[in-house]
């Protein structure tokens, strides 16, 4: 059946992902993880939260994934006074045939790939323009809803211990992220190497790997992944084990996970395959990505704060917890059509 994705097609795009991961890897020095998460995102079709303290390279990350890529790209930086017409953009007045009349003017936020550079300095109203245009890929102005490209990514970036002058992104919002990726310091033989290989002030030389129209194609085959039903089962369980009552763990839990996360864990799963090379998802995929698709889905009460728990190690319990038969998946699907 056309349904099933081939092994063939699963190769070139692993291949392509290969070459996009090796291409970003030379921009973010010794942060091959987080490159391999922004990439899994990205097939998945999500959009990503970025924390970590300035100067680590979330920027440079999120630009030269846009040069690799050959898509539009676009940087909004976030700030008090920051309105919701500055990021969809306004109605201006013109002149036409001798008459004067509204005509939209587009907002940065009309591009591929939008960097929201520290998007917790935003106003409350400001931040639910941008998350809106976010889920529902279109902005309404004046009445009238204009679509955004397409592909459309939003990588955010926000500084986790400069309180002062920010808002914090409301759990519903939040939910919106895909990933929330966590940003960190370079070891020693990487500031070596950037210290050898850098300038102030200059932007690393990135090649074109994949045009527009590749990039679209194989993104459309993340669909065609298949999902074992012992793999939706161990992601059925993770979710639902957040919530009251339902695991050891759940005491700490204020508030859980929902549907929403059960579906983004298995896109982000799906991705992981495909750029992998493999025509289905398996176990590991859910434990290697459970981390970033729940940690800021998970509200903990006070309790869990004062006895050290993090969302992180909430999420590492919880898979602890989960009694899998860990067997081998079973291929039970085609791989030819």
């Amino acid at each position: 059946m056309s349904d099933f994705l081939k092994s063939e097609e699963a190769k070139v795009v692993a291949e392509a992902a290969s070459k996009l991961k090796k291409c970003l890897n030379q921009v973010l020095f010794g942060q091959e993880e987080l490159v391999d998460l922004v990439c899994t995102g990205l097939f998945a079709r999500g959009h990503m939260l970025l924390e970590g303290l300035p100067g680590l390279g979330k920027t440079e990350l999120v630009k030269g994934l846009s040069k690799a890529l050959g898509l539009d790209f676009k940087r909004i930086q976030f700030t008090p006074d920051l309105l919701p017409g500055d990021i969809s953009g306004n109605p201006l007045i013109q002149e036409k045939d001798g008459k004067k009349e509204f005509v939209f003017q587009k907002g940065p936020i009309f591009g591929n790939l939008i960097l929201a550079d520290e998007i917790n300095r935003a106003s409350p109203k400001t931040q639910s323009a941008m998350l809106e245009a976010m889920q529902e890929k279109s902005v309404t102005v004046a009445g009238q809803s204009h679509a955004l490209p397409d592909p459309f990514f939003v990588l955010a970036t926000q500084n986790p211990i400069e309180l002062e002058g920010t808002y914090a992104l409301p759990e519903a919002q939040l939910d919106r992220f895909l990933f929330k990726l966590d940003v960190h310091h370079a070891s020693v033989d990487v500031l070596e190497k950037i210290v050898l290989s850098r300038e102030l002030g200059d932007s690393p030389e990135v090649e074109q790997v994949l045009s527009h129209d590749e990039l679209q194609k194989m993104i459309g085959l993340v669909k065609k992944v298949h999902i074992p039903q012992q793999v939706a089962q161990m992601i059925a369980q993770l979710v639902n084990s957040t919530q009251a009552g339902q695991s050891e763990m759940s005491e700490h839990i204020k508030f859980g996970a929902g549907p929403r996360a059960a579906i983004a864990l298995a896109a982000a799963c799906k991705a992981r395959a495909l750029i992998e090379g493999r025509v289905h998802t398996g176990f590991e995929d859910v434990r290697d990505l459970a981390l970033p698709v729940l940690r800021h889905r998970l509200i903990l009460d006070y309790r869990a704060r004062i006895e050290g728990h993090t969302p992180d190690s909430i999420v590492k319990s919880l898979l602890s917890e989960l009694k899998i038969i860990d067997k081998a998946v079973p291929v039970t699907m085609k791989e030819e059509s």
